[in-house]
């Protein structure tokens, strides 16, 4: 990891930072921006709004500004949609679905990113999470808040200190295999969120047909019927056998994802290894009483192909006013030092580069960043990618498409047909 940057342009004139690295101020009001209420809505609640109001309680002690946070949850969209139409949107919002930003961005709800705030994304991100932001040659936001879709969680406990972590997706199905030989049902699938499975998919996906297939399949450049997604679905098939799953296929597809990381880390386990995101490290803590790090450790998903591949979710910061404050708290939040705030206290991954590792509180955190940001091959989570009436409505489009194929992997050919006619008409639609 680089080490810290100062910020030019309009930060270090609003924020007042006298140096890189220099401990936490006291409050400053009033101060540049004293006066001003800056108004952020996102998804992040509990927990993660907790962390992230520190983040903006430094920015208004350097500003003097006036920062209101309100959390959406998982109706930002709907939220969003109403506010634009009253006349009155927040100044900065947090948007998962990539394909919600290019819409608002056409439509004109956005404001470009101004050239201070590029400045410090050019330094601090690669160029791919660059274009994520970014829609028709203009960039609109970054992404504040990551994550690593291509992890791994097991138990250590129960493993013992001899288990070696698979590398290769041969020595991950053999692994298994070995589990379930012994009687165990190793592996557990929260098939009951049909996000979890799409997860799965475009991990095996990336590895077996490529980025730019990624790319295709995700703009629907090319059908659901294409040979690429059999062949993916097959290999995942090796893992996601009956045998390796609690209860069988009928049992994880009627377990939700938090159940899912329970049945791993809880007092009376029924599994040992669970896939998912970072953010399973917030179950962990919440509903077990497992430590992050020690008892529960990470790996990532294994090689199918000869790159190491990431596939990454996360929120994407985006202007809706062109306010001094707005471009202020915009410039702020794309630096390390407010990803950094947040990093420390855990629950949160950065794509910035100039974030330390040592910043992370633990060690499975600092090797789930260290994959995302040093990532050969990286794509955004492709369900995000998609209309949302596709790639982001339970029991329907991909999600429901991916838990018939756990019910009944013979019926490939009757999934993927129908999932291509749906596909079809979401793209013509032109849904967002």
């Amino acid at each position: 990891m680089r080490g810290k940057r100062c910020l030019g342009g309009l930060v270090t004139a609003v924020l007042v930072v006298a140096a890189c690295g220099a401990p936490r101020p006291a409050p400053a009001r009033p101060g540049p921006l004293s006066g001003q209420t800056i108004e952020v809505l996102a998804v992040w609640s509990d927990e993660e709004q907790t962390a992230f109001e520190r983040v903006l309680d430094v920015f208004e002690q350097r500003t003097g500004a006036t920062v209101t946070y309100v959390s959406g949850g998982d109706e930002v969209p709907t939220v969003l949609a109403t506010r634009l139409a009253g006349g009155s949107p927040p100044d900065v919002a947090g948007i998962a679905q990539p394909a919600l930003v290019r819409t608002l961005a056409r439509a004109g709800s956005l404001v470009p990113v101004d050239p201070g705030t590029e400045s410090v994304i050019d330094a601090q991100f690669a160029p791919v999470w660059k274009d994520l932001g970014t829609v028709d040659g203009r960039l609109y936001g970054f992404v504040f808040k990551a994550a690593n879709k291509s992890t791994l969680w097991y138990d250590a406990r129960q493993l013992g200190p001899a288990f070696v972590p698979p590398h290769t997706w041969e020595e991950f199905v053999e692994t298994l295999r070995k589990l379930s030989d012994t009687g165990d049902t190793p592996l557990s699938v929260g098939g009951a969120d049909g996000w979890t499975l799409t997860d799965w998919f475009e991990n095996v996906y990336l590895q077996t047909a490529g980025g730019p297939m990624y790319d295709r399949l995700a703009r629907h450049d090319i059908p659901w019927t294409d040979p690429s997604v059999r062949t993916a679905l097959e290999t995942l098939g090796r893992v996601l056998r009956p045998e390796n799953l609690p209860g069988g296929t009928s049992g994880a597809l009627q377990t939700e994802f938090s159940e899912s990381v329970v049945n791993v880390f809880g007092e009376v386990p029924k599994a040992s290894i669970v896939f998912e995101a970072d953010f399973v490290a917030g179950v962990i803590a919440q509903s077990t009483s497992a430590t992050v790090g020690v008892d529960a450790r990470v790996f990532p998903f294994p090689r199918i192909g000869p790159a190491a591949s990431v596939v990454s979710g996360g929120d994407t910061l985006v202007a809706l006013t062109d306010e001094p404050g707005t471009r202020a708290l915009m410039q702020f939040l794309a630096g390390s030092e407010a990803a950094s705030i947040w990093a420390a206290e855990g629950g949160f991954v950065s794509p910035n580069r100039d974030v330390e590792l040592g910043e992370y509180p633990d060690d499975s955190t600092r090797e789930i960043a260290e994959e995302l940001v040093g990532a050969e091959n990286l794509r955004f989570d492709m369900s995000d990618l998609m209309p949302s009436a596709l790639g982001a409505t339970r029991g329907d489009g991909f999600w429901r498409a991916m838990q018939d194929y756990l019910a009944d992997p013979a019926q490939i050919d009757r999934i993927l047909a129908e999932l291509e006619v749906e596909a079809t008409a979401a793209y013509q639609r032109g849904d967002s």
